[in-house]
């Protein structure tokens, strides 16, 4: 896939898009070992360190909840630290409350998932919007901090966003805080060249954040970051939204399905119809020829 022709980046500046995943299912789960709480805080000091390094570094959360995600914050926004802390408190505070709210009008078994899908979406657009605005513009890359397992409905918007960010030359990066790997974050991390990482201790978040992922693009290439042992490259299909290991693709639009399928329910290509108009007519294998008494 070819890259988008690239443009005058200042050298150490980053644009750092946050998406905080604020499923309340998951957050109730582990409320004993990590408590939201706690978490925002680590948060908030990893984010506080990432606009002391550079003046000119520029930082957008996202929440991304169950039912929904939208922007909680932009430092482009004049304000002082103090302000900056009030101001994504108070609108995280109020994205978690009506996320909350429409939580409870559906019955949700297990953990749920969050909105992935639309929180990567959301932050493309940003940056795409950044891009537009001039020659000169920051390093852009996105952060997910992620915990609910994943969505195989989100599969198809994911892996457009994760394909969009590589077409772009944007890295995701990933820090999953749940109990189980992310195989979307995986190959996005893998995809865009970002870095993922599952921290052992929750305690030590702000650690791991400002050692892993508070460096800027350039100050990579001299740096070991961590690596992942593997990466889940396994799909979704399209008729039941299940991850499979091994299923059928149909050759005309490249839908996954488990199950061998008459018709692709996607583009509405018919699987086997060539064959079987041969199959119809076969050849006669002793073919006879027109005489002049036959004529």
């Amino acid at each position: 896939m070819t890259p988008v022709s690239s443009k005058l980046y200042t050298d150490d500046v980053s644009l750092l898009v946050v998406l905080i995943d604020t499923n309340p299912f998951f957050w109730n789960s582990v409320k004993s070992n990590l408590p939201f709480s706690k978490f925002i805080s680590h948060v908030l000091a990893f984010l506080n360190s990432i606009l002391l390094v550079n003046q000119q570094n520029q930082v957008v959360v996202l929440a991304t909840g169950h039912n929904s995600c939208d922007y909680v914050f932009d430092s482009s926004v004049a304000q002082s630290q103090n302000q900056r802390a009030e101001h994504l408190l108070q609108k995280l505070e109020e994205f978690v409350d009506k996320d909350e709210s429409l939580c409870r009008e559906e019955s949700v078994d297990g953990q749920g998932f969050s909105l992935l899908s639309g929180s990567l979406s959301m932050a493309l657009c940003y940056i795409q919007r950044v891009f537009r605005s001039g020659p000169l513009h920051p390093h852009p890359r996105i952060l997910c901090l992620h915990g609910s397992p994943d969505g195989p409905g989100q599969y198809v918007a994911i892996m457009n966003s994760i394909f969009s960010a590589q077409r772009s030359m944007v890295p995701i990066d990933a820090c999953v805080i749940g109990t189980q790997h992310s195989a979307f974050l995986q190959q996005a991390s893998y995809i865009t060249g970002g870095v993922y990482l599952k921290p052992q201790l929750l305690d030590g978040l702000f650690q791991y954040l400002s050692t892993v992922f508070a460096t800027d693009l350039h100050s990579r290439a001299f740096l070991q970051l961590p690596k992942p042992a593997g990466v889940d490259f396994r799909a979704s299909c399209f008729c039941h939204k299940n991850t499979i290991d091994m299923g059928y693709i149909c050759s005309v639009c490249l839908s996954i399905f488990c199950k061998h399928q008459k018709k692709c329910s996607t583009c509405g290509s018919v699987f086997g119809q060539a064959q079987a108009q041969d199959s119809s007519t076969p050849p006669n294998p002793n073919p006879k020829r027109k005489t002049p008494m036959d004529a």
